[in-house]
């Protein structure tokens, strides 16, 4: 039987192969006789793997000891591992969504593969829009290191800003960097694409239910067919897209939603992504209190140490963000946002010392958080 996807004894490295959509590929890809090392921070316990590295993706020394033990010659690489950014804070968030995956293509990628190798990154439909609002995100774009990065991400948050809004800016850096790769690295006969998953019934699900309104909204939005897709279901167009079969295919951010996002072109759904995600003025302390007070959050804005990464993290005690990025209720932050440009009262602060950018109006077609 002829081996159409081209995996045999290839080495694959998959992130996030713990559960969920990382798992499901995995699963797929030691059945299609690939050399599989598995990443995650939580044991990867499934049979047929070649290796499994314990790696907590915030932590670039621990990436690199991984990769100390993986083959020189890597063929292709699955960027599964994300956080919603409801359980974690806007600095884990962004470094795992955006950081950790630059770092290891800069630093790994590029040097390891060679003409025909593959690479994949799970983005998102958050990560829509990203050519429109690449400016939010220019700094993480010019950055070259790990720190050019962390400083970047320190200049564009606060230790205590909410980590559900480093979501969107992540994942559309992600999808921007996934298109600046495929150009360079065409070159050198190397694919890179994107994944955008529609709402998938993985162990994140109360998260995304969370930022959505629950979990009928949630349902509600995920297209044509009226349910979740489950992980294998996405991991398959996934490992389509790093296989033989798509040889043809880079810089291609492939939508699997089941036609949700056709009924936005359509205007049938309401385009809940199409929002200004890296404004400053996000992070004062009044914005963050109107979100939880609009969301009915309870948050301690006093930060503690978060002991795996030696960096800031904001407590939510109540986590049921009913939604910040992709509500219907993001009208709700326009009256916020009006009310921060139009008001002299004290209570907004209005002359904060590090909101460099000028906030434009907005069109009619778009809503800020």
């Amino acid at each position: 039987m002829r081996d159409y996807l081209g995996y045999k004894d290839k080495v694959c490295v998959v992130t996030g192969a713990a559960s969920g959509i990382g798992k499901a590929t995995t699963e797929l890809l030691v059945d299609l006789g690939a050399k599989v090392y598995a990443i995650d921070i939580n044991v990867v316990d499934i049979p047929g793997v070649k290796s499994f590295f314990e790696v907590d993706l915030r932590n670039k020394d621990a990436i690199d000891m991984a990769f100390e033990e993986i083959p020189r010659q890597i063929d292709s690489f699955f960027g599964v591992a994300g956080l919603s950014g409801i359980k974690s804070n806007y600095y884990d968030t962004f470094t795992v969504n955006y950081i950790a995956n630059k770092y290891i293509t800069e630093n790994y990628l590029k040097k390891r593969m060679d003409r025909g190798s593959t690479i994949a990154y799970v983005t998102s439909l958050g990560g829509k829009h990203w050519e429109k609002y690449a400016t939010e995100f220019s700094e993480f774009t010019v950055a070259k290191t790990w720190s050019d990065m962390t400083n970047a991400l320190y200049k564009q948050a606060n230790p205590n800003t909410l980590g559900v809004l480093a979501y969107p800016m992540s994942k559309r850096a992600l999808n921007y960097y996934m298109v600046e790769q495929a150009m360079e690295l065409s070159r050198r006969g190397i694919r890179v694409n994107a994944l955008l998953p529609g709402s998938t019934d993985t162990a994140a699900i109360n998260d995304y239910a969370i930022m959505d309104g629950g979990l009928d909204k949630l349902i509600e939005d995920a297209g044509l067919v009226g349910r979740l897709a489950n992980s294998q279901e996405i991991a398959e167009p996934l490992v389509f897209l790093n296989s033989d079969m798509a040889r043809f295919i880079s810089g291609y951010p492939m939508v699997v939603d089941y036609g949700y996002n056709t009924l936005v072109d359509l205007g049938i759904k309401k385009d809940k992504c199409k929002f200004r995600a890296g404004l400053k003025f996000y992070n004062l302390d009044f914005m963050q209190n109107k979100i939880a007070k609009k969301l009915n959050l309870a948050v301690s804005t006093a930060p503690v140490e978060n002991t795996m990464t030696n960096t800031m993290q904001m407590q939510i005690m109540q986590p049921s963000i009913n939604t910040i990025m992709e509500s219907s209720n993001t009208t709700e932050f326009q009256v916020i946002h009006n009310d921060y440009l139009n008001s002299n009262n004290s209570e907004y602060n209005t002359e904060p010392q590090f909101v460099e950018e000028k906030v434009d109006e907005v069109s009619e077609d778009e809503e800020v958080l």
